[in-house]
């Protein structure tokens, strides 16, 4: 039920702030010579002359049964179009998050267990630096280096799944690791203060008292009590890695969600946009639906409040 009140009170966010928006799609499309009868005949085949009221409901009716509406600007549907769209966004943002946690829980578990050694500050440094590079500079960087001086890999475009399988995975590496270089550092952070915490609690003192060394103690009985915050963090990263798509696929020219979002606006397709931001909102609260869900299998005590 709050997924589902979410959703709704996100799709009236959407499509209010953006209905008050000033400029007319109608006079968008036909440009700046068009007379008042062409526009107002093309607000009609639009539907947009209808009250707002109207226009939500029967936007939202159809989000309902899967069926977005038409494009203002190309008159497509949009349902495909994301469709198509989301088969790259979501393997970006999933590779994103895959590196992220492959490179972050065990920096994050390493320095923990090395607490005011060199091995606690190196990660410690390493990760602000990584905290520092915003995503995009991280691949301009990327692109400059490993694509076009070392010419390891594509500087952008997507060859698509049904050509070429290998190419299309290999478009996708500097994109991924961009997204995944402050996510990454973001979450070293955290795993070292949750573990930290985890070690100065009653069970592992205890644990220690009966013979475990430091890590052991952690690795034993630490990793899955500090896994909650973790986990937590890892549902608000992947969150935050399907808006951040939006500028990585316009660095790499990717044909993913955040590309369409970005054309859509430029192109004053309202419905496009309403359609695409809604996508990627239900996409957020999936996410957040699922580690919730993920509490009860990593603590069963909570299953019995």
């Amino acid at each position: 039920m709050i997924f589902i009140a979410s959703l709704v009170l996100a799709s009236m966010a959407v499509f209010w702030v953006l209905a008050v928006l000033p400029g007319d799609p109608a006079q968008r499309i036909l440009g700046t010579q068009a007379t008042p009868e062409s526009i107002a005949k093309l607000q009609h085949e639009l539907g947009i002359d209808r009250p707002l009221t109207t226009q939500y409901l029967d936007w939202v009716s159809g989000a309902a049964s899967g069926d977005l509406g038409t494009s203002y600007v190309t008159r497509d549907e949009i349902t495909p179009q994301i469709r198509q769209r989301l088969k790259v966004t979501v393997p970006l943002a999933l590779a994103g998050i895959t590196l992220a946690a492959a490179v972050a829980i065990p920096a994050g578990v390493f320095a923990a267990s090395r607490h005011r050694q060199v091995g606690d500050t190196a990660v410690s440094i390493l990760s602000q630096l990584g905290i520092s590079i915003p995503a995009f500079w991280a691949g301009l960087l990327l692109t400059t280096y490993v694509a076009v001086k070392w010419g390891q890999l594509p500087a952008g475009g997507f060859p698509g799944w049904g050509k070429s399988v290998p190419d299309s995975i290999r478009s996708l590496i500097l994109p991924a690791v961009s997204l995944a270089v402050v996510q990454g550092a973001i979450l070293t952070r955290y795993v070292r203060s949750a573990v930290l915490a985890i070690m100065r609690e009653d069970f592992i003192r205890t644990a220690r008292a009966k013979g475990l060394t430091r890590r052991a103690a952690l690795w034993r009985h630490g990793l899955r009590n500090a896994a909650i915050p973790v986990v937590t963090i890892l549902g608000l990263q992947l969150a935050a890695l399907l808006a951040g798509t939006v500028v990585i696929e316009n660095v790499f020219v990717l044909p993913g969600l955040g590309r369409m979002l970005v054309q859509a606006i430029g192109n004053r397709d309202l419905l496009l946009v309403q359609s695409t931001t809604l996508v990627i909102t239900a996409a957020i609260l999936a996410v957040n639906l699922v580690v919730d869900l993920a509490y009860n299998l990593i603590d069963p005590r909570l299953r019995t409040r």
